[in-house]
């Protein structure tokens, strides 16, 4: 705690109310996250204020992999590198942003990724991209899985400004590399896409009036088209 910037505090604390009273933030977990150390947090991706909805109610400071097109705009690209932020290259073998995620891993920080690689389009849990499992796996670094409910009702895909909602941020259980050490980058990353999906899935069994039209009784959480794209 006594290494977070005054900086990354105060903007914390402006973001921290902005979401509570638009999107009346709840959040569950937050002990899951060591206060120190590495560690990935590995969060499903519903909308532009993901990042912040994840790092706000933690007492460390975060990074983030970002799309490299974020920083054609010159100021808004040393806003973002300021909060932690660093570009990586979508579609591709980054090895860039593979170094810098471990160099950042390895200084004790915490990486934020959203391996789906893109929004959600209906909510779903998408499939993810490997590349965060092979990270975490060389960076012998813990693992949080986080869910993010709700962004996707008050700001979904195409539209150009959110609207108020009820959010619910997640943190599950914290997953030890020695957890994972025996899987394969690909049998990590479906390891725990299923984890969101079921965290996913208790919490809109539990809060019926959160469930969006797709929500099963009984999730099949691998019920995806031979292109990985679910149905």
């Amino acid at each position: 705690m006594d290494n977070v910037r005054f900086y990354w505090r105060f903007l914390r604390c402006l973001c921290r109310w902005q979401t509570i009273l638009q999107f009346k933030v709840r959040i569950h977990g937050t002990r899951n996250v060591p206060r120190e150390g590495p560690v990935v947090l590995v969060c499903n991706h519903q909308s532009h204020m993901d990042p912040v909805l994840v790092s706000m109610a933690l007492p460390r400071e975060s990074c983030y992999m970002a799309r490299d097109s974020l920083w054609a705009n010159k100021w808004f690209g040393k806003l973002i590198t300021s909060l932690n932020a660093f570009p990586v290259k979508r579609n591709t073998a980054d090895l860039g942003a593979i170094k810098e995620s471990l160099r950042r891993l390895k200084n004790g920080m915490s990486l934020v990724v959203f391996p789906e690689g893109t929004r959600t389009p209906d909510g779903r849990i998408h499939p993810m991209f490997p590349g965060l499992a092979s990270i975490a796996k060389k960076a012998g670094a813990p693992i949080v899985p986080v869910l993010i409910d709700g962004m996707y009702q008050a700001w979904p895909k195409g539209s150009a400004f959110p609207r108020t909602g009820s959010v619910i941020i997640q943190y599950g259980g914290l997953i030890p590399p020695a957890e994972y050490a025996g899987l394969s980058a690909d049998e990590l990353v479906q390891s725990l896409r299923k984890r969101l999906i079921e965290m996913q899935h208790r919490l809109h069994e539990s809060l019926p009036e959160r469930r969006l039209p797709w929500h099963k009784k009984q999730p099949d959480v691998f019920e995806d088209q031979p292109d990985g794209t679910p149905v």
